[in-house]
């Protein structure tokens, strides 16, 4: 948050809870507060034009599960982060967010609305710069709700903040209720406390405004369609830190790019791709393992095109167990065809294939059989450490693997491949590793540049470098899927799945090149060396649903 508007929203804060705290008697504010700090509730005052809300917790007990994680000099960082940024933000005053703010603050509501676009009037343009484009940009228009479950130690905040220099208050009536303008240093927010329980905030006193109305009943984000099967079930995490919703994803995107000067009007082609998904809704939480993140879209079975299945995963077991990154899914062959069926109303795409289709038949190569048309099966991309041959200046290889039920097809494609590196004055040889046939494309005092050939009857590799073809032929090397930190990392996701995404951050960290990208910051060294892995799987249990599962893998807190 930028120190101008954290220095400027908690005195708003403060203003907002004195209003309340003048109609209310003392043992009211001892009374506990019911249905202020769930995200239903908040969103019962949160205006039914808002394109998308995110709810997040206030609740220790679920803050407190971060804690069991990270090396004791990640913990001290993230320490000295907090502290920093509370000095930072309450610096021109006495306020302590963990004696002030803390003991009544509920959960928090964040919703964005339309936004408004600046008017000619409002911009003020030098007299002495002729012909200087004005572009209108918008201003962000958020509102913010957040409950108050303990009216007395909001009481005693606010009458805290009654003292601080530098603020203006100023209230005025709407709808029966005050709103408080707040400013400082010429900027101002604006707040109102509803039903003595919610304390709803605002850089423009419009969105106040029309919370009000909300309140006193007109349609809510709670209300709208779509909005209050997501709001109530949410997605299933554990320790909840924040909640996402999107009820109209089609309809956000078309109303932000709408009100954007710079961005260009959707073609119908495009919009028809966005309808394909209806909400979605968002999670993230702490659980033992780490900090996982769950999303579902909510799809039109009409629309969608998309024709999943799910991996078997046995593919993993081909790479050796020092891989340190890997993508793997099923099917490109169906993908393919989805691609080049939308590409029929895509003029550019539509060209730009029929480009490429059209350069490599000069090669005897076609595009949609020889390429995409045998990898029907289970395939995976693995990125493998090495710093022999033409390795030695990246530090590490690749490799691709592919199931298929066509390797007639697949054997001719790579024929003709080798033929065309041969007039590259590429050297072909034969060679065996692990009692397999590989082939290589040798280069003078380099090594082999790429090597393929069958890991069994049906899976195919391509390998970048001599080191990593033998680490994939020696079939002796223990495989990634038996590794402690693959199961780790993707263990808890959901299955069955499409594949994965799976990176393993401390072979990472070995890899020179890429550890040269980090190693200049000892802080984010600090604080990669807390986090184990990353790993991304996604699902579709039926053609109206999607899933994604992300899980932060973080190592265990373990005091020296």
């Amino acid at each position: 948050m930028p120190e101008s508007k954290s220095k400027f929203l908690i005195p708003a804060v403060g203003a907002a809870v004195v209003v309340a705290g003048s109609i209310a008697a003392y043992t009211y504010f001892k009374s506990p507060s019911s249905g202020s700090s769930d995200a239903l509730a908040s969103a019962k005052v949160v205006p039914s034009t808002a394109l998308m809300a995110a709810y997040i917790t206030t609740d220790t007990e679920a803050w407190a599960k971060l804690q069991q994680f990270g090396t004791p000099e990640a913990q001290k960082l993230v320490a000295k982060g907090l502290e920093d940024f509370n000095k930072q933000m309450f610096s021109e005053s006495n306020v302590s967010y963990e004696k002030d703010i803390k003991p009544w603050a509920g959960g928090v509501m964040i919703a964005l609305l339309p936004p408004n676009p600046v008017k000619p009037a409002q911009l003020t343009v030098p007299s002495e710069t002729p012909n200087v484009p004005t572009n209108l940009q918008q201003q962000s228009n958020i509102l913010i709700v957040v409950g108050i479950k303990d009216k007395l130690s909001a009481l005693n905040f606010a009458n805290k903040l009654k003292s601080q220099k530098g603020v203006k208050f100023q209230e005025s009536d709407y709808q029966g209720e005050k709103i408080v303008e707040t400013t400082e240093k010429g900027k101002p927010t604006y707040s109102v406390v509803l039903n003595n329980s919610q304390l709803v905030l605002a850089p423009e006193k419009q969105a106040v405004e029309k919370a009000i109305d909300t309140f006193k009943g007109q349609s809510s984000f709670a209300s709208k369609e779509g909005a209050g099967t997501i709001l109530s079930k949410g997605v299933d995490v554990k320790n909840s830190l924040a909640q996402i919703y999107i009820p109209d994803y089609a309809g956000m995107v078309q109303q932000l790019i709408a009100a954007s000067p710079q961005a260009k009007q959707l073609p119908p082609q495009t919009l028809t791709q966005l309808k394909q998904i209806k909400s979605v809704v968002a999670g993230v939480g702490v659980d033992d393992a780490g900090v996982r993140v769950k999303a579902i879209a909510n799809l039109d079975p009409q629309l969608n095109k998309f024709q999943y299945q799910s991996s078997p995963g046995n593919i993993v077991g081909q790479f050796p167990i020092d891989t340190f990154a890997l993508i793997s899914g099923n099917g490109i062959s169906r993908g393919w065809t989805t691609v080049v069926e939308q590409s029929k109303d895509y003029p550019e795409m539509k060209q730009a294939l029929e480009q490429v289709r059209g350069q490599l038949k000069f090669v005897n190569i076609d595009l949609d059989k020889d390429i995409f048309g045998w990898m029907n099966g289970e395939f995976a991309f693995g990125a493998i450490p090495s710093n022999q041959g033409v390795l030695a200046s990246v530090g590490f290889g690749g490799a691709l693997v592919f199931d298929t039920s066509d390797r007639k097809t697949a054997e001719a494609t790579l024929t003709k491949l080798d033929s065309l590196a041969k007039t590259q004055q590429i050297n072909i040889a034969n060679r065996s590793i692990g009692g397999k046939d590989v082939t290589e494309w040798q280069i003078p005092r380099q090594g082999a540049l790429l090597a393929h050939g069958w890991l069994d009857q049906d899976t195919v590799f391509v390998a970048v470098g001599g080191p990593i073809a033998e680490a994939m032929g020696d079939g002796k090397n223990t495989s990634l899927d038996n590794s402690d930190a693959f199961k780790a990392v993707t263990g808890s996701l959901q299955k069955p799945n499409g594949g994965y995404f799976y990176l393993d951050m401390d072979k990472t960290k070995t890899v020179p090149m890429l550890n040269s990208l980090i190693s200049s910051n000892p802080d984010t060294i600090t604080i990669l060396g807390s986090i184990r892995g990353f790993g991304v799987t996604a699902t579709s249990p039926d053609k109206s649903t999607s899933e994604l599962e992300m899980l932060l893998a973080l190592k265990p807190n373990t005091p020296k």
